[in-house]
């Protein structure tokens, strides 16, 4: 099993995975957007891996950190969740957030999330809360999921979109509206 890769990437193949040149070795690595639109070409990666191994194919899946990966595993660890959704998760928020939204038992911020359904949501809610420490006096969680669709559907990338909502922090705003106005004027003050 492939633990860690490090190598040059070399661009995005035609699947939108990450190509990573091993030591002339070439990986397609299947990675969160925010990496892959981060990431140029010709500079060294270093990835955290899961392999994926089904009965017609061997995919891999890389992460920065560690706490990516073990999130991501959590997530595969869901009834009914392959990896392909849990990445697709992982594309649209921050693990921060997602963990917050989870221990707070917030399935509607999962729900918004393209190809997660609500039943969906709330069986991750439902599984994975008590792993994560969940409780009914959790933080209440930012809904980071619509403030970032928000943000992506008026055409900010979503690294720029996630740096912004991290930027803010918690700051007690739980309200989309507020949440996503603040996350503009930030965005504002950077693109002058």
């Amino acid at each position: 099993m492939i633990g860690k890769l490090t190598g040059i990437f070399g661009g995005v193949s035609v699947e939108g995975a990450a190509l990573l040149d091993v030591n002339g070795v070439g990986y397609s690595v299947r990675a969160p957007l925010s990496l892959v639109e981060s990431a140029k070409p010709g500079s060294t990666l270093s990835l955290y891996v899961h392999t994926a191994v089904r009965a017609d194919a061997i995919e891999l899946y890389g992460f920065l950190t560690e706490e990516e990966l073990a999130f991501f595993k959590l997530l595969t660890g869901v009834s009914g969740l392959g990896p392909k959704s849990a990445l697709s998760i992982l594309n649209t928020a921050d693990v921060a957030g997602l963990k917050r939204a989870i221990r707070a038992g917030d399935g509607s911020a999962l729900h918004k999330i393209f190809g997660i359904g609500k039943k969906t949501a709330e069986r991750i809610v439902l599984e994975l809360r008590d792993k994560l420490g969940g409780s009914a006096g959790a933080q209440t969680p930012g809904t980071d999921a619509e403030v970032i669709e928000a943000l992506t559907t008026l055409g900010y990338r979503l690294e720029e979109s996630r740096d912004a909502l991290r930027a803010l922090g918690s700051e007690g705003i739980s309200d989309v509206r507020v949440r996503l106005s603040a996350a503009l004027k930030r965005l504002g003050r950077h693109s002058k």
